[in-house]
């Protein structure tokens, strides 16, 4: 087993790894691939190659597979080299470790243990997107990837409609459309905007009502590796006021008009202000 190295600490270091540009690393990044004992990789053909690139080598070092199937296997063995003094780089495929990467399981086990975690930022492929998208970056959630089939990706979907923050997904070329169908009928026609291939040559962002986007897809399908980042909805109104707007068209309509009437001016489902309507209807009725 080699010594540990004096230049890097015992403990976990998660590196950031450039989205596309292999420019797009820290010095830092290449400080801890270069000083680290043990390195880690979903896919260490991807890790090689990127150090090939920056003219860092191996020197002896292992670099171990670390993924979802073997995660259980591998933990224990870096937890042990960790204990014994080891610093160990945990580099992503591409952009921050445990964002839609492997990881979490690790990085908790480690912290569970005491021992150090280090972060060791750069490229970000959801915050890129955010960056180039034109939607308000104030508040945002990370929702990844959605479900393949229809009704988990409606569900998930309907949970997040009033999230009063800016979404971001990951999303693949053959699922795009689909995707963006789903999200205009359950989020209502949000503006929007498909990021793909950031960071590499051909580099493009299509912005506009997810219905642009539905459209322009259909002609022009997107290919390579997409981010999808949809504006929050508009701003509800309270029940306050909208049973108070309710009982003033009751005034002089019948419950289905009220409602619509209602519904258009706020912006809400027709079928949230029926329903309301009709308690409303009824609770006079009642007195």
């Amino acid at each position: 087993m080699s010594a540990p190295s004096r230049a890097l600490g015992p403990g976990l270091y998660l590196v950031a790894t450039p989205i596309g540009n292999a420019r797009d690393i820290t010095l830092r990044a290449l400080d801890v691939l270069k000083g680290a004992d043990l390195l880690l990789a979903e896919d260490t053909r991807t890790l090689r190659k990127l150090m090939e690139i920056h003219g860092i080598p191996l020197g002896g070092r292992r670099v171990w597979a670390y993924h979802d199937h073997n995660g259980a296997a591998v933990r224990p063995k870096v937890l042990q080299r960790i204990a014994e003094g080891a610093s160990v780089a945990f580099a992503s495929d591409a952009g921050m470790p445990l964002v839609a990467d492997p990881g979490f399981d690790l990085a908790r086990a480690v912290a569970q243990e005491g021992f150090a975690i280090t972060s060791v930022p750069g490229a970000s492929a959801p915050l890129a997107a955010l960056s180039l998208a034109g939607l308000p970056s104030d508040r945002f959630l990370f929702a990844g990837f959605l479900p393949a089939t229809q009704m988990a990706r409606a569900a998930v979907l309907r949970d997040l409609a009033d999230t009063p923050a800016t979404l971001i997904f990951f999303e693949t070329a053959k699922r795009c459309l689909p995707m963006l169908k789903a999200c205009q009928e359950i989020l209502g026609d949000r503006q929007a905007a498909i990021c793909r291939e950031l960071t590499k040559k051909f580099e493009e962002v299509r912005r506009g009502r997810l219905s642009e986007l539905v459209t322009g897809c259909e002609v022009d399908p997107p290919r390579g590796e997409l981010v999808v980042v949809i504006d929050r909805g508009e701003d509800r109104p309270s029940e306050d006021d909208m049973e108070a707007a309710l009982r003033r068209a009751l005034g002089s309509m019948g419950v289905k008009d009220a409602a619509a009437f209602v519904a258009q001016g706020y912006g809400v489902k027709k079928r949230d202000a029926y329903q309301m309507a009709l308690r409303l209807s009824q609770e006079d009725e009642e007195r």
